[in-house]
């Protein structure tokens, strides 16, 4: 997930589903505000020219474009690439990994690298929408974290490669709330008196905003009873009086102006908005959160010469010292473990990128579900269409 100035966190073990806390329970004291450090800028590397790997006398793209998340490379990363190679990049947006999905099934073309999470990357695969890819285009491959090759969608990395990773959990502004509600009791079941009440935004994302109801409820995220989503529907429809919209663009931002006081929201985002603001701090709700792995994939359908260009992209974003440069200014945790060698001790020690094992037994990855995703969705439409 998912997500933007994003902005994803150790190439530690990923954990996956554990034992939740019990939920409910009156909001507790805030912990003390973690202040993240402040942005350095990182010199771009000197652009060095990259060769085309031989391919079957292929030739790649002069042009490639790149579906992304918005504001989730470094500035100076497609210059560079085009520097190095000659090839020109472009870049489109989407918002959640269902917009993405929607669109590609819908027919659309002209991409040749997109940026799903996990759980839609085996979506993609399972429905046949990604291409393979060539490895011997790909020799940076080699800088990733073992267990960034071992992932349960895509084991091997026959089809993607991690970008970046990070947890879903809220952001606050500190200045004007001095307690947030430690459980996630406070957000969906926010009373008038509560200083967030109305000035608080979900997630437009409908696995996001379901897994912190399921997770609140004590149920599993990925959960196919229905029963169960119905009363996670129940609890989000009753919690829309408090809730002020829902958002996956510009929620940092409201917190850090103070027209929001919290916000559901991706780690990355809150901790670049510390930068700019200087309010806002970010926790994982006691129930526990999830946690995601973004990837680079290219989709069916494109020409070899693109392939090829976008084999090249991939295989620059692995080089060590773009890789610390995308994660340090994203604020989310590099995959890359040259990358992370020789980041910033500052970067590395951050506990909201990297959290530690404490944290990170409370959070659950979002799982493909198959043709139950619909249920979600109609589920979510409800939701979002109730009065």
């Amino acid at each position: 997930m998912q997500r933007k100035h994003l902005i994803a966190l150790i190439a530690i073990l990923i954990i996956a589903a554990m034992a939740l806390a019990a939920c409910g329970g009156q909001a507790t004291e805030a912990p003390k505000p973690t202040e993240a450090p402040k942005a350095q800028p990182t010199e771009a590397p000197k652009a060095e020219p990259t060769e085309a790997p031989k391919e079957g006398g292929v030739k790649p793209a002069d042009e490639i474009v790149v579906y992304n998340w918005s504001d989730y490379v470094h500035p100076d990363m497609y210059k560079m690439f085009t520097e190095r190679t000659g090839i020109k990049i472009s870049e489109d947006n989407f918002s959640s990994n269902e917009d993405l999905l929607a669109k590609l099934q819908g027919g659309a073309t002209g991409y040749s690298v997109i940026v799903p999470s996990d759980y839609t990357v085996a979506i993609m695969i399972e429905e046949g929408m990604l291409e393979e890819l060539n490895h011997d285009n790909i020799p940076n491959l080699k800088n990733l974290d073992p267990e960034f090759t071992k992932l349960y969608y895509d084991p091997g990395n026959k089809y993607c490669v991690p970008y970046l990773w990070g947890t879903t959990g809220i952001g606050y502004n500190t200045e004007l709330l001095e307690n947030p509600p430690q459980s996630w009791e406070g957000v969906f079941k926010a009373k008038e008196s509560d200083p967030w009440y109305g000035r608080m935004t979900l997630l437009d994302d409908v696995r996001e905003v379901f897994s912190a109801a399921l997770i609140y409820l004590g149920y599993d995220n990925n959960t196919k009873d229905e029963a169960q989503l119905q009363e996670a529907k129940q609890l989000l429809i009753d919690a829309k009086k408090g809730v002020a919209g829902y958002d996956t663009d510009n929620y940092e931002d409201l917190v850090g102006t103070g027209e929001n006081l919290l916000a559901h929201g991706w780690n990355g985002d809150f901790l670049q908005a510390a930068d700019e603001y200087g309010n806002i701090d970010y926790y994982i709700p006691e129930e526990g959160g999830t946690i995601w792995i973004d990837n680079m994939c290219i989709p069916k359908g494109v020409t070899p010469e693109e392939k090829l260009a976008a084999e090249m992209y991939i295989n620059f974003v692995l080089d060590p010292e773009v890789g610390k440069m995308l994660g340090e200014y994203n604020y989310y945790a590099t995959p890359n473990k040259e990358s992370l060698a020789i980041a910033d001790p500052d970067y590395k020690s951050n506990p909201l990128v990297f959290p530690p094992p404490e944290i990170r037994e409370k959070l659950r990855f979002i799982k493909p579900l198959g043709e139950f995703e619909s249920v979600y969705q109609r589920m979510w439409d409800e939701v979002k269409s109730a009065q």
